[in-house]
């Protein structure tokens, strides 16, 4: 995945851009970087953050940095934000999204320039420099990024610092968000919208579906109107990987994760001891089924993050396996003997939700009940790189259907994805056996989209049934 920030304050803007690049560190596991301008120019900083935070990384750097106007981002992939010199001037840029023509794209600016590009040490090219070459093809910044928006398929939200201020454009379809917060002094802008309310900036505009916006400290100018019906925002921002305190679309992602743990207990009535969920994003999930069913809260295990604060970090997934289960400390005197209903965001290849149930019953849980806080993945993003790691093949889903039919075909995953169909059960029975569970149900897609309280056509549920 990724996030950005970006300030253009009337002060030095260092420390914000700082502390609201680092409230993004959930989205990343790669890089973090950093662009300051200041009166003698650019200065960057990238480091790897794959074994430890941002924050260690970065807080001796910033006592050199000086400036009015930066943008930070976290990474999944590759370095950024990037430095760039045209005929446009000099500017810094940073992106969120996923370039699927990215082939198409460097060849036809291979053929119709003498440009140039860096091969990163996976031998792709850098998306970001990319959208750059994309952006010196036009004759302005404004119509630079309008034909990037345009001809990249995928998704693209970007910033880009200049002496002219910090260009915010949201992808056009919407999938990840982008917030403006002002105060007094000084404009940001920001993917997560709560990254900069500690501050002290409030929010004044959420950026719609390809719309362009400038800021300079003394607020913001719309430079592009959005798209009128072209949302499709990422409905799993609400489910995992969004940060609690966050709004998008003006739908707080607690109180979403409420509301679908609530709509789950309307219709599950298991007799269970203790309702608990996967720290992190699965508790509030917990949270919500626990109010509504009236069976107790609990932490049946808890989560040891002062050296563990995240599992996915490691690139070996046996080592990520171990991590997590180094991470989990059990409460014996809350599992032992005990009913135990647990909620997780989600189950994607099963490993991890295997060998949380064989830990519980290990600790003498009598049963142990898996209700995922959305309904099974059946296919695998291809407009954002969050689960670019997880090959569809992977999916526990995939899996247990393919065992059933052996050769696989992509239209017939439609009765699969379907709750009313016998084959949609037939799945989850098998899945449930396969990972050893007492007993497993889904959220239903139709409460999901209700939870969120959005229209289901503004979401984009690909990962369920396609639809995006």
């Amino acid at each position: 995945m990724g996030g950005v920030f970006g300030v253009i304050s009337k002060s030095n803007c260092v420390l914000d851009v700082f502390f609201g690049t680092d409230y993004h560190s959930h989205l990343g596991t790669s890089r973090g970087g950093m662009v300051i301008l200041g009166d003698q120019g650019y200065t960057r900083a990238i480091h790897n953050i794959e074994n430890s935070p941002f924050r260690t990384k970065f807080e001796h750097e910033i006592n050199q940095m000086d400036g009015r106007s930066g943008i930070g981002c976290i990474s999944d992939t590759e370095p950024q934000p990037l430095l760039v010199r045209s005929h446009l001037g000099s500017y810094a840029l940073t992106t969120v999204g996923r370039i699927n023509n990215s082939r198409e794209l460097v060849g036809e600016t291979l053929a119709n320039s003498n440009t140039h590009f860096l091969e990163m040490s996976s031998g792709e090219i850098n998306p970001t420099e990319l959208v750059a070459a994309l952006i010196n093809q036009c004759g302005s910044i404004l119509e630079g990024i309008r034909f990037a928006q345009e001809r990249i398929r995928g998704s693209l939200t970007l910033l880009l610092l200049n002496r002219e201020g910090i260009y915010a454009a949201r992808d056009k379809w919407g999938r990840t968000p982008l917030s403006v917060g002002c105060r007094e002094d000084a404009c940001c802008v920001s993917f997560e919208s709560f990254a900069y309310k500690n501050l002290g900036y409030n929010t004044e505009h959420e950026l719609g579906p390809g719309e362009i916006v400038r800021l300079t400290a003394d607020g913001y100018e719309v430079l592009s109107e959005p798209i009128a019906g072209n949302m499709k925002i990422c409905a799993f921002l609400w489910i995992y990987y969004g940060y609690p305190t966050s709004d998008y679309e003006g739908q707080n992602v607690e109180a979403v994760r409420y509301r679908c743990g609530e709509r789950m207990a309307g219709r599950d009535a298991t007799d269970v001891d203790i309702v608990a969920g996967v720290p992190d994003s699965g508790t509030a999930h917990a949270i919500g089924y626990a109010n509504r069913s009236g069976v107790p809260f609990a932490r049946p295990f808890i989560k040891y993050t002062p050296t563990w604060p995240r599992s996915f970090m490691p690139p070996q997934q046996t080592v990520r396996n171990l991590i997590a289960r180094m991470k989990i400390i059990p409460v014996d005197s809350l599992i032992r003997g005990k009913r135990l209903l647990l909620i997780d965001d989600s189950i994607v290849r099963g490993t991890q939700m295997r060998e949380t149930t064989e830990f519980l019953y290990q600790c003498g849980a009598r049963e142990v009940h898996i209700r995922p806080a959305c309904p099974p993945l059946l296919f695998s993003c291809p407009y954002l790189n969050f689960s670019r790691a997880s090959n569809r093949t992977e999916l526990i889903s995939r899996k247990v259907i393919q065992e059933k039919m052996g050769t696989l075909d992509e239209q017939q995953l439609a009765v699969y994805a379907d709750h009313n169909q016998a084959p949609y059960h037939e799945m989850v029975d098998a899945i449930c056996a396969k990972l050893n569970f007492t007993s497993l149900r889904y959220n239903r897609l139709d409460d999901m989209i209700e939870a969120i309280g959005l229209p289901a056509g503004q979401l984009c549920t690909y990962c369920w049934n396609r639809q995006g």
